[in-house]
């Protein structure tokens, strides 16, 4: 089974754009009406959902840490800092992680891109 993508309201949305184009199924913040969630809910609402989280946003990245750390389960999370990946590397690596990983393969995890 292939990975399904939500995206937080961080994430640019050309890079959205690109991977539905490669045919991944991705729903955005914005596209859920969760543009104002608080990161706990936000991450929340992705698990509830049965998807992965995309994030460029830091607070976001300590809030599934401290979920590793605390044992609470979520969906997966997977992370990149703005500056350090082009939209072109988002796209290809997070195509790559949707067609290798299932999603037993990223619960509880966070990820980081570029790979």
């Amino acid at each position: 089974m292939t990975l399904a993508f939500y995206m937080d309201v961080h994430v640019r949305r050309v890079i959205s754009d690109g991977l539905r184009r490669a045919g991944v199924d991705v729903l955005t913040g914005q596209d859920d009406g969760s543009t104002r969630l608080p990161d706990p809910e936000l991450l929340d609402r992705a698990s509830q959902l049965g998807r992965v989280l995309f994030s460029q946003d830091d607070d976001l990245l300590r809030e599934a840490t401290q979920r590793q750390e605390l044992g609470i389960r979520f969906s997966g999370v997977i992370y990149a800092h703005q500056l350090r990946i082009t939209v072109g590397q988002a796209i290809r690596d997070l195509q790559l992680i949707a067609e290798v990983y299932g999603p037993e393969d990223i619960a509880n995890r966070v990820e980081y891109l570029p790979l």
